[in-house]
């Protein structure tokens, strides 16, 4: 099999993966449990893998195209705060499901969203060049937002140090690993060998945190599905409207056909796998159903995507 035949397949691979996830955490509740330190490890394989695709070392010419980042951070940092604050208003009754939709629904995707662009006729290279900002503003903005969202009368004890600890397992450490390893790819071959083999690793990746993540989770999921159920008209309703919120934006900067995909994606696509270990380290009384919040989106939108690489392809021409 070639890479280029396993990226193909990846989606079924990725479905394939949530159901044996569901059926492990469901059936031995005690493999779930085990996986769940599994996470963060795999998220920041995952990250570093990702991160070895994008060229860091050429980015200037990849981020020339200024409309295409005005867009996007449009799109993600002000349309959609905007968008998320209007339609979690119902959850204000409920702060863990608030914070956990809130968590993820703020931060865009920086890994799958460059597949399923790609798979929806996008421009994938240039959402790919682009995910280093959106790293970084995501979790710089994040605390802002939770702070003028959170500010409804409820008490939400949040500390800093698991943002900082995430950002820098997460996002410091494997960026700074990809970019000494592109220097080094550079200078010697068997380091340029070792990157060409991590090539092949993001699609394994991904489905190892699909299988951490919902297989640790969906026990919890399933006990408190009655409780989570004020999240799906909240879900739902950002997948309708958030790929038209990134059209929008496209077509206000005049964006070509392929970059207006990217913009819709990146919009609708959110950055659930990275944000988990965030809701984990909550405090006791909000952490298991905050978590399950993250992960009931998650299978919301693995659904939306599916959707969505047959839909806007169509629509946005």
């Amino acid at each position: 099999m070639t890479r280029d035949q396993l990226e193909t397949r990846q989606i079924p691979l990725y479905l394939v993966t949530v159901v044996a996830a569901i059926a492990l955490g469901l059936l031995a509740p005690r493999v779930g449990d085990r996986l769940e330190t599994l996470v963060t490890p795999a998220i920041a394989v995952l990250m570093y893998a990702m991160f070895l695709q994008i060229p860091f070392l050429d980015l200037r010419q990849s981020l020339a195209n200024r409309r295409f980042i005005a867009a996007l951070l449009l799109a993600n940092f002000v349309l959609v705060p905007l968008l998320v604050w209007a339609i979690t208003r119902p959850l204000t009754a409920h702060p863990a499901l608030l914070i956990g939709a809130l968590l993820v629904l703020l931060t865009p995707c920086i890994d799958y969203v460059v597949v399923f662009t790609h798979l929806g006729r996008g421009d994938a290279r240039s959402t790919l060049a682009a995910t280093p900002l959106l790293l970084v503003l995501q979790l710089l903005l994040l605390p802002l937002y939770l702070s003028l969202m959170l500010d409804d009368g409820h008490d939400v004890a949040l500390s800093v140090a698991p943002f900082v600890e995430a950002f820098v397992l997460l996002i410091v450490l494997p960026l700074a690993l990809a970019v000494l390893s592109h220097l080094g790819a550079r200078r010697a071959r068997p380091i340029e060998r070792w990157c060409t083999a991590w090539g092949w690793m993001p699609v394994p990746a991904m489905a190892l945190v699909l299988l951490a993540v919902i297989g640790s989770q969906i026990a919890t999921l399933a006990q408190d599905a009655a409780r989570l159920l004020p999240l799906l008209p909240v879900y739902l309703g950002f997948m309708l409207i958030a790929p038209c919120l990134g059209w929008g934006c496209a077509r206000l900067l005049q964006l070509p056909v392929e970059a207006s995909r990217s913009v819709s994606f990146s919009a609708a696509t959110r950055n659930s796998l990275v944000v988990l270990p965030l809701a984990l380290a909550l405090p006791e009384e909000l952490r298991a159903l905050a978590a399950a919040a993250v992960i009931c989106q998650t299978l919301v939108e693995l659904l939306g995507e599916l959707i969505y690489i047959r839909l806007i392809p169509t629509l946005v021409r």
